[in-house]
C-alpha cells in the first residue's frame, strides 16, 4: 500500500501542531476519547492564533478570539502509541469571525483520522460583545494562507 506522506497530507495547512498521543487520551474502549480530538483541535488552533499574534493584540487592545462553535468527523480511531500531527488552517474571514478547518493525521496509520472545524469570533473581552475583525489580523491571516486580506467566507 503507498501511504501518502505527513507533507502531503498536510500540504494545504499553513500551521502544523506535532501531538504525542497519552495513554490517558484512551477510553476503555481502547482508542483516543472523542472529547480529545478537540483538545488538539485547541492546541492546532492556538498554534495557528500565536503564529498569527492575536494573544499580543488581546494584550494590547482587550480584542480577541473566542470560540464560537466546533466540529469533528472522525475517520478512523486513533490509539496509543502515536504522535499526530494536526493542520490548523483559515477558510473564511468575515466581518468578526473566521472560520477554520483542521486535519489529524496519523503516521501510524498513514491517513487522516480526523477533521474538524471551528467559527472563531472576534470577542472584545472588556465591553464582553463581539466586535469587528481587526484589520491587522485581516492582513495577517492573507500573509500566513498567501491569500488576498478580502477572503470570504
Amino acid at each position: 500500500m503507498n501511504v501518502p506522506a505527513l507533507e502531503t497530507l498536510l500540504a494545504a495547512f499553513p500551521v502544523v501542531a506535532r501531538i504525542v498521543v497519552a495513554w490517558s487520551d484512551m477510553d476503555a474502549l481502547g482508542h483516543v476519547n472523542n472529547a480529545m480530538y478537540f483538545r488538539y483541535f485547541e492546541a492546532a488552533r492556538i498554534a495557528y492564533l500565536e503564529r498569527l499574534d492575536a494573544m499580543a493584540l488581546l494584550g494590547a487592545t482587550g480584542v480577541g478570539p473566542i470560540l464560537a462553535a466546533t466540529h469533528c468527523h472522525f475517520r478512523a480511531p486513533l490509539t496509543y502509541p502515536d504522535t499526530i500531527a494536526v493542520g490548523a488552517r483559515t477558510t473564511g474571514v468575515g466581518e468578526d469571525r473566521i472560520t477554520m478547518e483542521y486535519a489529524v493525521v496519523s503516521p501510524r496509520l498513514g491517513r487522516v483520522a480526523a477533521e474538524g472545524g471551528a467559527v472563531v469570533v472576534t470577542y472584545d473581552y472588556q465591553q464582553n460583545r463581539k466586535a469587528p475583525l481587526p484589520e491587522a489580523l485581516r492582513a495577517r491571516i492573507a500573509a500566513l494562507e498567501g491569500a488576498p486580506a478580502g477572503l470570504t467566507p
